[in-house]
C-alpha cells in the first residue's frame, strides 16, 4: 500500500514538472502552420506581377512578408500566420477552425515588420515600420466539416508617389524628408481604402546616386490628393531646401514628380502638369 502511494505521488510529481515547463501558445507565431487544418490558404497569384504561377522564390520579388488573418463576422481577429519570404512555409498557410462565417484575409508587402492586424476595418502601418508596396485579398468564406484549398490572388491596394530630383546634391545635405498627409497609414481590408487621416513621414539617408524617392499611401477613394513636403537636411537636423506639393493620386497608379529640386534654394510651392503612362493600373507624369 505504501509502494502504491509513492508511485501515485512520483507520477503526480512528474506530471507537474512537465506541466511546468510547457511552452505557452503564442497567438501569431511566424510559423504556425498547421498541415491537419480544415482550412489551407495557398497564393495563386499577385496582380501585375511578371509571372502567372506564382512560386514561393517569385512570391519574394513582389513582397517580402505575408499576414495571413481570420476575422470573426464581427472584424475581430481569431487566428494569424505571419510569414516572411525566408520561410519554408512562404505562400501557405494552414488553419483549424471552428464551423461558422469569417473574414479571410491576406496581405502581402515589404515592410520593416507585420503592422497591427488586430482590427480587419484598421489594419495599421505606422511611419516606424515603413510603408510599401501593399497586396491585399480579402473575402467572407464559411468553413464547414469538409476540408477546404482556397487559392486566392492578392491585389494592389496603395498609390505611389514617385518623387525623382534631377539636379545635383548640394554638398551640405545629408537627408530628405519627405511628409505627407491626405492619405492613411491604415486601410479596411473590407473595402481596401485608407480608414484614418495619417500623417505619414519617411527619412532617407543621402546618396549621390538615389534621385528617386518611392512613396507609399492608402487613399480613402479611388483617387485623391497628398499634400507633400519635402525638406533636404543638413547633418545638424537644419532645414537648407524645402518645397510643398499638391499630388493627385489614384489607387494602384503611379504619379512621377520630377525636376530640380535645388535650383534657386528656400521654400516655396510648384505647380505641376499631369500626362498618362502605364506601368501599374497607370501613371501620372508630374513636373515641378
Amino acid at each position: 500500500m505504501v509502494m502504491i502511494k509513492k508511485s501515485l505521488l512520483f507520477c503526480g510529481l512528474l506530471v507537474t514538472l512537465f506541466t511546468s515547463c510547457e511552452n505557452p501558445a503564442i497567438f501569431g507565431n511566424e510559423e504556425t502552420e498547421d498541415p491537419q487544418g480544415n482550412l489551407k490558404v495557398s497564393i495563386h497569384q499577385i496582380e501585375q506581377t511578371p509571372f502567372s504561377a506564382l512560386t514561393r522564390a517569385e512570391a519574394g520579388i513582389a513582397c517580402t512578408r505575408l499576414n495571413f488573418v481570420v476575422y470573426d463576422e464581427f472584424g475581430v481577429r481569431v487566428d494569424q500566420e505571419n510569414q516572411q519570404s525566408t520561410d519554408a512555409s512562404f505562400g501557405t498557410a494552414s488553419f483549424q477552425l471552428p464551423e461558422g462565417d469569417y473574414q479571410m484575409v491576406v496581405l502581402g508587402h515589404s515592410s520593416n515588420g507585420n503592422p497591427t492586424l488586430t482590427n480587419a476595418k484598421k489594419i495599421t502601418f505606422s511611419n516606424k515600420i515603413g510603408f510599401s508596396d501593399t497586396f491585399l485579398y480579402s473575402k467572407k468564406i464559411t468553413v464547414t466539416d469538409e476540408p477546404e484549398n482556397l487559392e486566392v490572388e492578392l491585389k494592389r491596394i496603395v498609390s505611389l508617389c514617385r518623387f525623382v530630383i534631377t539636379d545635383d546634391y548640394p554638398e551640405d545635405i545629408a537627408r530628405m524628408k519627405f511628409y505627407y498627409t491626405g492619405g492613411s497609414g491604415a486601410f479596411d481590408a473590407t473595402t481596401g481604402f485608407g480608414s484614418v487621416a495619417s500623417k505619414q513621414e519617411v527619412f532617407f539617408d543621402v546618396d549621390s546616386e538615389q534621385k528617386q524617392f518611392d512613396l507609399y499611401t492608402f487613399l480613402h477613394d479611388t483617387e485623391g490628393t497628398v499634400h507633400l513636403t519635402v525638406t533636404a537636411l543638413n547633418s545638424s537636423g537644419d532645414v537648407i531646401v524645402d518645397h510643398d506639393f499638391d499630388v493627385p493620386m489614384k489607387q494602384n497608379q503611379i504619379t512621377w514628380m520630377s525636376g530640380p529640386f535645388f535650383v534657386g534654394g528656400g521654400s516655396g510651392s510648384t505647380g505641376v502638369t499631369i500626362t498618362i503612362n502605364t506601368d501599374w493600373a497607370g501613371e501620372s507624369h508630374v513636373s515641378f
